[in-house]
């Protein structure tokens, strides 16, 4: 839907106040914004949203979408599409597919097929190893989102863990360096000590036990201490513990801190009570701890030592899943769920739509320098999310848009309902029903 597009009534979301108001959108730009905007012409579109939120729309930091070599479990044509049903328009991609993005060529063929493919605006982290120092300095950082490090071995295993390479990886780029810490020696121990006591079929309950505090804190607390020293841009990704959060500051503005730290919905939302009900659907790495460490977590997200929210959306097949401890992989669906699980929190008095929309759509702009999104501004892209508070809806089978075709969330009502999704000014999911209109574009950076 190209041309005039005129929201009126709306509840506006944008730098931390609500204020009532139309938007303009022309073409993929948001042209006006203001109390009251008359209709300016008979083909202009006009959507009442009838005291309904307009958000922006989220950029998700921390996607893995399969594509290529995974596709058996998604691809990024239906995670994408999940994602607009998610209120997701920008999505940064992971590097552990097959063949893994770690070299130039790779990433240039990932968005030959985004191009093409995907629903919502995206763009890739480049993988960093231990031996492609020299692919890494090929990269142009005004291209790509960033750099991904795996300090502890996940889904395709990409583990750095050669000190040397590392500290050598941190002072040659300049890149945000986003990193999974882990501790893999301490994880190793953990996992020998209960395959002896279990063998292959270890409870569930124990993935928190062996994927510990202690191996997540020991990383990042190591990867900030390299940062601190070479000066390196770092970002550590999915936060899971208490211990964690004091490792970050509050005391200056985003823009200036060059250590940052992210939480996702998983951790804000389980905890390892849950294991018991729903066994290796809620198996990531990192683990989903305590519920005091999911209380600690969102306490450290209100007070900005961690700065954003993302999904780290990585599905994999339902019978993948229903494999042993050992063999059954770590991760989840997450994109369509997420948005409408943290109006859920907002529901229950735990968190302004405010700081939702500061977590999850300003700050990944701010962070990774995404060039005009994650506002609702004039001038910027008509990247917007309505969400309709009071209207429920329950996740089952028939409405999950994931390929692999399971969620974490089944069986769960959600107060709130996503109504409408524009990406670059193109209305592309409406109710339920995704358009087919593949608005997405490759994110650009200010850099």
């Amino acid at each position: 839907m190209k041309g005039h597009t005129l929201i009126k009534n709306a509840k506006i979301v944008n730098e931390g106040k609500t204020v009532e108001g139309d938007i303009l959108i022309e073409n993929d730009i948001i042209k006006e914004i203001d109390t009251s905007i008359s209709v300016k012409s008979a083909d202009m579109t006009v959507i009442d949203v009838e005291g309904n939120y307009v958000l922006p729309g989220i950029i998700d930091d921390q996607v893995h979408f399969r594509e290529p070599g995974l596709t058996h479990k998604a691809n990024i044509e239906t995670e994408s599409k999940a994602a607009l049903a998610g209120g997701i328009t920008s999505f940064i991609e992971m590097p552990n597919t097959n063949p893994q993005t770690t070299t130039v060529e790779k990433l240039e063929e990932k968005f030959a097929i985004a191009s093409k493919s995907s629903y919502a605006n995206y763009s890739f982290m480049f993988g960093g190893t231990n031996d492609n120092l020299d692919e890494i300095l090929k990269v142009d950082s005004k291209t790509v989102a960033g750099l991904k490090l795996f300090l502890g071995s996940s889904t395709g295993n990409m583990l750095v863990d050669d000190p040397k390479v590392l500290e050598k990886i941190f002072s040659s780029t300049d890149m945000v360096i986003s990193v999974h810490c882990e501790d893999e020696g301490t994880i190793r121990e953990n996992l020998a000590k209960y395959k002896a006591e279990y063998g292959d079929d270890i409870p569930m309950e124990m993935h928190p036990i062996i994927r510990s505090e202690e191996a997540c804190y020991l990383s990042s607390s190591k990867a900030i201490e390299l940062a601190k020293k070479t000066g390196a841009r770092l970002h550590v990704f999915h936060l899971s513990t208490g211990k964690e959060t004091h490792l970050f500051t509050n005391k200056i503005p985003l823009k200036e801190k060059k250590i940052t730290s992210e939480v996702c919905i998983h951790h804000l939302w389980f905890s390892d009570e849950d294991y018991a009900k729903k066994g290796s659907h809620i198996k990531w790495n990192p683990a989903v701890k305590t519920s005091k460490d999911r209380a600690q977590l969102l306490e450290a997200l209100l007070d900005d030592r961690i700065d954003v929210i993302a999904t780290d959306h990585a599905p994999h097949t339902i019978e993948e899943k229903r494999n042993p401890y050992t063999s059954a992989p770590s991760g989840g669906p997450l994109v369509q769920h997420a948005l409408v699980a943290l109006l859920e929190m907002h529901h229950q008095g735990k968190i302004s739509i405010e700081k939702i929309v500061e977590k999850a759509c300003h700050n990944p702009a701010i962070l990774f320098d995404v060039e005009k999104r994650g506002y609702v501004k004039e001038g910027y892209f008509a990247d917007l999310v309505i969400v309709d508070l009071k209207s429920p809806w329950s996740v089952n089978k028939s409405n999950i848009l994931y390929k692999c075709g399971w969620s974490p969330f089944e069986g769960n009502t959600f107060k709130s309902r996503i109504t409408h999704t524009f990406i670059n000014g193109q209305l592309v999911y409406n109710n339920f029903k995704v358009l087919g209109v593949k608005a997405g574009r490759r994110l650009t950076f200010t850099r």
